[in-house]
């Protein structure tokens, strides 16, 4: 279980920054270990964040790139609230991921069989014995502390028994939505989160200061966990931190 480290930037665009110094090292390593890099990214803000530096980087080796959704809200892939679409239109668009290698849920199933569906995608890049061990995993964070599709106070914060789960009561919409679950997030070698804004500050505090119990606290790595956060997000949080760019 990986100590979580916070790195704190003063803007969005030094966190770019940071998450294209990292990505490029870590997809460097990946693709020298096993001739691919597998990533899992998460909606909302993130994808835009990400993109902003990496979309012109010509040093990574985006063909061994497989990509899959931390989280996906069951609809059709060119639906506005489509996680796949806002990543398309920020990242894929600008660089050579196969898109055979963009894992994408199938909008057409229910659900649950959308879920199921996408765990044997999972099955046929990470093999169907043991738990899928992603290289990166980026993860946001809302500001009721909530990470994936994972909410407070949610039934699924608790499966320990599928790698993607469903759900059709999302607190936030559209209601019907895949998530990883914990087993799948915490098996990853390194989780990224990133968070900005004074809108998380107050859960921030709860977490790392108070260690009060949020979905976006119960996130572990294998290797590494790291926090992305801006100046604002981190306003009256005690937890000791590392203030440099990576």
């Amino acid at each position: 279980m990986a100590t979580p480290t916070i790195y704190v930037s003063p803007t969005s665009a030094h966190i770019s920054a940071s998450l294209n110094h990292l990505i490029t090292r870590l997809s460097a390593t990946s693709i020298s270990r096993s001739n691919k890099f597998t990533v899992a990214i998460s909606g909302g803000s993130l994808p835009k964040i990400l993109a902003a530096d990496l979309k012109s980087n010509t040093t990574i080796d985006f063909t061994k790139w497989h990509v899959f959704f931390a989280d996906e809200r069951v609809v059709p892939i060119d639906h506005d609230d489509s996680n796949f679409k806002a990543a398309k239109e920020t990242l894929f668009a600008h660089v050579p991921i196969p898109r055979e290698q963009i894992y994408t849920v199938e909008p057409s199933l229910s659900h649950d069989k959308a879920a199921e569906e996408y765990t044997q995608q999972l099955k046929k890049v990470f093999g169907a014995d043991g738990i899928p061990q992603f290289d990166l995993i980026l993860l946001g964070m809302g500001p009721d502390g909530h990470t994936c599709s994972l909410f407070p106070g949610h039934p699924l914060l608790e499966v320990e028994d599928r790698w993607v789960a469903s759900l059709d009561d999302s607190p936030k919409p559209p209601p019907q939505r895949i998530t990883l679950t914990y087993p799948v997030v915490n098996n990853a070698e390194t989780v990224a989160f990133v968070a900005t804004g004074e809108g998380k500050a107050e859960v921030l505090h709860k977490i790392f200061d108070l260690k009060e119990d949020f979905p976006s606290g119960r996130v572990t790595a294998k290797k590494n966990l790291l926090w992305f956060v801006d100046e604002p997000a981190m306003k009256g949080v005690q937890f000791q931190t590392k203030s440099y760019q990576l």
